[in-house]
């Protein structure tokens, strides 16, 4: 039923293999040389004359060879044999790179070249082997240069430009209102979660980061700048409106970082992005990461980055080689209980819809069906998004239905199902959606619901999305077969009514408890007071 892509993009970089060689940076190309070399000395009784040609096609590499051969002159037939022997597999190592996945865990944050402050708190907080677009992008990073990297949500990117951020701005003093880094990301979500992610680095470094969005205290926001904030990560929208107030100035910023250029795009900021850029001074460093780069990202790189290093982790395709993708069609009178039944299931679920009235409507049916469901769209306040998204990740919810511009700002390890209940507007809306789950390199699954009038659509724009998936047509009765509970976890709204009834008997039971437990200590009290009572009238008779 569902067909998922491999992982053979990962290896393809150079970059990350770079610090897995002891010895410095030397040509990539450089290791296949040494092997060839040494089958060429290996083979018996070589012509003095054969290796002074050599000699004169490699030069001093080769020289290298023949001094080696100097001090082991004849060599035993068997000896050569063997030294042939351990050659091969060397030369098919550098040619073939799939024996070298025993290797990849050996590069390390340090080999990166970060600070030994920041490497033992990423071990602390068990963080030892750096993603793929890590390991390639640090380096680059920390020497100063421009980045473009290209990688989904959730393969590391917060810490491939946060962590040498932080490292090129620890030794430096900022000045009030003058921060030196600048982070733009398109949700307040997004800004408060890169902001956590990269705080514990930031201290143990001396820095301070600030977040300012929208939604929350502008008062706030702008005491910190005058008291002094090393890092700004921020939303366009917001930093343009404390910038006019004079509260920020953008004169002393020394790196920019772009995240997510690509929704800031779609949602139609880049015109405050640019105004903002504009202020930062030239000569700077510009990091730019997108899920995808076209069209206005283009602009922008075109723009103001200057020679960037190209990092491109995942296929053009939108990176969804952890997923399976499957489309359920559906009679339009059991879509409500196909969708209370998915989001029965066990773990942690995303639910998109196209509307905020949509999202409230469909975690109203799910809350009455049993399920732990909460809405999370654009109309609710910062606090109310903020208290769902914790209850989200603590687990006392456990479906979320939201909207793409609020969903856009969710980066939540552990969902392992995407539910589509409306079509995603294009490719772009689909692929974001489908980033929620299968993240750091974890498996996920993609499941859309469609009706029959919207096969079509629906499959068009996979295909756009470079997804392969695959499709199962949903009976009625309210009951799924087989196939589609394994592929969802659903479960039938029997089961789900049964579980939610004996979750109320129980919650009865115990507040039952509670009022038997309470009406004892008042009969207890009332017996008190009239022992109390007759004490006291006895002894006002006597008196």
């Amino acid at each position: 039923m569902s067909v998922s892509t491999d992982h053979a993009v990962m290896p393809a970089l150079d970059e990350p293999s770079e610090p897995s060689e002891p010895t410095a940076p030397a040509a990539t190309a450089a290791p296949a040389e040494p092997s060839e070399r040494n089958e060429q000395a290996a083979q018996p009784e070589q012509t003095a004359q054969a290796e002074q040609q050599q000699a004169a096609q490699h030069e001093q590499p080769e020289q290298t060879e023949q001094h080696q051969q100097a001090t082991q002159p004849e060599q035993p037939a068997q000896a050569e044999q063997n030294e042939q022997a351990q050659a091969a597999p060397s030369s098919e190592q550098a040619a073939t790179e799939t024996p070298e996945t025993p290797k990849a865990p050996d590069i390390t944050f340090a080999d990166l070249g970060l600070p030994e402050q920041i490497v033992r708190k990423l071990a602390q907080n068990g963080v030892t082997t750096p993603f793929p677009i890590q390991a390639a992008t640090i380096p680059d990073a920390l020497a100063g240069r421009d980045i473009l990297g290209r990688g989904r949500t959730g393969s590391g990117k917060t810490l491939s430009f946060g962590l040498p951020l932080l490292t090129t701005l620890a030794d430096g003093h900022t000045e009030k209102k003058r921060p030196r880094g600048l982070i733009l990301t398109p949700t307040r979500e997004l800004a408060m979660q890169v902001s956590d992610a990269l705080q514990p680095y930031g201290d143990v470094l001396g820095l301070k980061l600030k977040v300012v969005c929208g939604g929350t205290s502008m008062g706030n926001q702008i005491y910190a700048l005058e008291r002094g904030v090393d890092i700004l990560v921020a939303t366009p929208g917001r930093l343009r409106d404390i910038i006019e107030r004079g509260a920020a100035s953008l004169d002393k910023v020394q790196i920019a970082v772009l995240d997510e250029a690509d929704q800031m795009a779609d949602m139609g900021f880049l015109p405050e992005v640019t105004e903002i850029l504009d202020l930062v001074p030239q000569g700077g460093q510009r990091l730019l990461f997108s899920a995808t780069l076209e069209n206005e990202i283009d602009t922008l790189v075109k723009r103001y980055l200057v020679k960037p290093v190209t990092h491109e982790v995942d296929p053009s395709a939108g990176a969804v080689s952890t997923m399976t993708h499957h489309v359920l069609v559906v009679k339009p009178k059991d879509k409500a209980p196909v969708t209370a039944a998915i989001a029965a299931r066990k773990g942690r679920t995303i639910i998109f819809v196209r509307t905020q009235l949509g999202a409230d409507r469909v975690a109203e049916q799910l809350c009455d069906a049993g399920v732990r469901a909460d809405a999370l769209h654009g109309g609710m306040t910062q606090g109310a998004r903020t208290r769902t998204l914790a209850d989200f990740k603590d687990g006392y919810v456990n479906v979320l239905v939201a909207t793409d511009v609020a969903a856009r700002g969710i980066h939540v390890d552990g969902i392992d199902l995407v539910l589509n209940v409306d079509p995603a507007g294009d490719h772009k809306d689909y692929l974001h959606r489908s980033g929620r789950t299968a993240r750091a390199g974890q498996s996920g699954t993609v499941v859309s619901l469609a009706l029959p009038h919207q096969r079509r659509q629906i499959f068009r724009l996979m295909e756009d999305a470079g997804v392969d998936a695959s499709r199962h047509i949903v009976g009625g009765g309210g009951a799924f077969d087989e196939d589609v509970a394994q592929i969802t976890g659903a479960r039938s709204l029997t089961e789900v009514q049964a579980e939610a009834a004996s979750n109320a008997a129980k919650q009865a039971e115990r507040e039952a408890q509670e009022l038997t437990r309470q009406l004892e200590r008042a009969q207890r009290r009332a017996v008190e007071l009239r022992e109390e009572a007759d004490r006291l009238t006895a002894r006002a008779a006597r008196e």
